[in-house]
C-alpha cells in the first residue's frame, strides 16, 4: 500500500467534517457559562466577604474552569482568554481599590468594541459580514451586492445597540457605586443580548448565504453556456459546395 493512502484518507476525513456553526466558533453555551460564573463568584463573595477574597476566589475558578476544560480537550483558547480577562478585571479592582473597579474592564471592552462596530457600518465593511468571511473563508463577494451589505448593517448595527446598552447602564451603575446591581447586570445583559444579537447575525449569514449561492449557481450556468455555444460554433462541419 502506498504511503500517500493515510494522509489521503486523513484529508477525506477533514473534507467529510461537517464545519462548526458560528455558535460553536464562539464556544457555544459552555463558553458562555465559562465566562459568566467568576463574574458571579466575584459578586456573591464581594457581597458576603469583600474585595480581595472576591478577587482570588474569581481567579481560582476561572482558572478552574480552564483545567476542566483543557481536560476535556475543548479549545484552549477561550480557557486561557477566560483567565486573561478575569486575571485583568482583578488587577483594575486593585489597583481601583474599589470591588467595582473589577467591571471598568468589561465596560472598556463594550465601548471599544461597539465603536469598532459603528465605524465599521460608516466604512461600508459591516464587521459581522467581515468576520463571518474571515472565519469561512467565503470571501467577500457580498460586498458587490447592497443587499447582502444592507443585511450585514443590520446585524452589525444591533450588535452596535449592544454594546452601547452594556456601557450606559453599568456605566451608570459604576458611578452610582451600585457594585452588587452592576455585577447582576454584567450578567442579566450578557446571556440575553447576545443571544439576540446571534440570532439577528444568524439571519443576516443566511440570506447573503443564499444570496451568494445563487450567484454562484448563476455564473457557473453562464459559464457552461459560453462553453457549450463556443463548442458548438467551431465543432459544426463546414458545408460543402453543391
Amino acid at each position: 500500500m502506498s504511503d500517500d493512502t493515510p494522509k489521503q484518507a486523513e484529508q477525506a476525513e477533514s473534507t467529510e467534517k461537517p464545519m462548526p456553526t458560528l455558535w460553536e466558533q464562539m464556544g457555544g453555551m459552555v463558553g458562555f457559562i465559562s465566562a459568566s460564573i467568576p463574574v458571579a463568584v466575584f459578586v456573591i463573595v464581594n457581597w458576603a466577604a469583600s474585595m480581595g477574597p472576591a478577587i482570588w476566589a474569581a481567579i481560582g475558578v476561572a482558572v478552574l474552569i480552564a483545567i476542566w476544560r483543557i481536560v476535556r480537550k475543548e479549545a484552549l483558547m477561550p480557557a486561557v482568554s477566560g483567565i486573561f480577562g478575569v486575571a485583568i478585571a482583578a488587577f483594575i479592582a486593585y489597583r481601583v481599590g474599589e470591588a467595582k473597579g473589577f467591571f471598568l474592564y468589561g465596560i472598556w471592552v463594550s465601548g471599544a468594541l461597539g465603536t469598532a462596530f459603528l465605524i465599521s457600518i460608516i466604512a461600508r465593511w459591516p464587521l459581522v459580514g467581515a468576520i463571518w468571511s474571515t472565519l469561512n473563508g467565503h470571501g467577500f463577494g457580498w460586498r458587490k451586492d447592497k443587499r447582502s451589505v444592507r443585511d450585514y448593517d443590520l446585524a452589525t448595527a444591533f450588535w452596535v445597540l449592544v454594546f452601547a446598552s452594556r456601557v450606559i447602564v453599568q456605566q451608570w451603575l459604576y458611578n452610582a457605586d451600585e457594585t452588587t446591581l452592576l455585577g447582576i447586570a454584567r450578567l442579566a445583559m450578557g446571556y440575553p443580548l447576545t443571544a439576540v444579537a446571534l440570532l439577528v447575525t444568524v439571519w443576516a449569514v443566511r440570506r447573503v448565504d443564499r444570496r451568494d449561492k445563487a450567484r454562484e449557481l448563476a455564473e457557473q450556468q453562464e459559464a457552461e453556456t459560453a462553453e457549450k455555444e463556443l463548442r458548438a460554433k467551431y465543432d459544426t462541419p463546414a458545408q460543402e459546395p453543391s
